[in-house]
């Protein structure tokens, strides 16, 4: 089978699964919501609510069916594109919360991700172009540390060191409640300011993004660094890459063009699904922050116990993460042709 083929077959095979994979993930939070302890009802009106407006409410939401007839309900609806409406937010659909909060999860994942990826891959460089020297130690204690930080205490420690102590950034949302937000298309704040040419808008934007972003990629650069240090000192020993040298080509272009693109394979696998864990959302950024995000969203769900928002959510993060995947591999053949599927 030719390389073209077995990739149309890959393809085909992995996107007829991707409804599979949809539904397993489906089924396991529809289980583990119910398991649980807790239920939206306390969560909805409390512990000292008559138990006939407990029952009323749970008739009115279908929670008192069985929890078999519950699961196929949902999992009709879901056939249907149905994501339901939220409990706590009456009214309310779970897409709308969705396209509402979803464009602020993807700016704080887009830009994350590229500060990790510039910090991360350039200390990767910098390390192994130069094994056992200063920037070699220097490098690998960069990628240890920030891989082992708490994400949380590194953004409340940025927090009290740049908004308290020095007042240089904003924290708690996304752009000053005294002034109106760009309008625009994407809900991009940074990319719809620029679409309508509102500079002021985009540095504002791009102010209050600066300490979400800064705390989110520093811990993800330690994942690109440490990958891309130790793929690109196995690729400096390759055959070809001695005998690159051996030509006189000069040893900076024998890094970036001949070694670094052998190296990217493992680093876009890991670019990929740390790109769609993002976008899956940095909870932990967003609460920290307050910033106005799914990944917020979702947390205050699990709280509420809003069972069709934290489904809806997560199914809808799981359809991103499958085809990120299927992306990643397409990515990958079209680097290094040598790869068959």
């Amino acid at each position: 089978m030719s390389r073209l083929k077995s990739l149309q077959y890959y393809v085909v095979l992995r996107l007829l699964l991707a409804p599979l994979q949809v539904f397993t993930i489906a089924t396991i939070v529809f289980l583990l919501l119910r398991a649980t302890p807790g239920d939206p009802i306390t969560a909805l009106l409390g512990p000292r609510v008559p138990e006939s407006v407990r029952n009323q409410l749970k008739d009115q939401l279908g929670l008192n069916k069985p929890l078999l007839q519950q699961y196929f309900d949902y999992i009709g609806d879901l056939l249907q594109l149905n994501l339901g409406s939220s409990l706590t937010s009456q009214g309310t659909s779970v897409w709308e919360i969705i396209q509402s909060f979803f464009p602020a999860t993807a700016e704080l994942a887009i830009f994350s991700m590229i500060f990790a990826l510039v910090i991360g891959v350039l200390a990767g460089m910098l390390s192994s172009a130069r094994p056992g020297s200063g920037l070699d130690v220097g490098g690998r204690l960069f990628g240890i540390i920030t891989y082992a930080i708490p994400l949380f205490w590194l953004g409340m420690l940025l927090q009290l060191l740049f908004h308290v102590q020095l007042g240089w950034f904003p924290v708690g949302s996304r752009f000053p409640a005294t002034a109106l937000p760009p309008d625009g298309p994407t809900g991009l704040y940074t990319l719809d300011s620029l679409l309508a040419g509102d500079w002021s808008s985009f540095w504002i934007s791009v102010h209050h993004l600066v300490l979400p972003c800064v705390s989110l990629g520093i811990v993800l650069s330690g994942i690109f660094e440490r990958i891309v240090r130790v793929n690109l000192r196995q690729t400096l020993q390759s055959d070809y890459v001695e005998a690159a040298r051996a030509r006189g080509i000069p040893e900076r272009r024998v890094l970036v063009v001949h070694a670094f693109r052998n190296a990217l394979i493992p680093v876009v696998t890991v670019f990929g699904l740390t790109f769609a864990a993002m976008l899956g959302g940095a909870v932990l950024t967003e609460v920290t922050f307050s910033w106005e995000g799914l990944g917020g969203e979702l947390f205050k769900a699990i709280k509420g116990r809003d069972y069709p928002t934290v489904q809806g959510i997560i199914v809808f993060f799981s359809i991103i993460i499958v085809m990120a995947s299927i992306a990643i591999d397409l990515v990958n053949a079209y680097i290094d042709p040598r790869i068959r599927y």
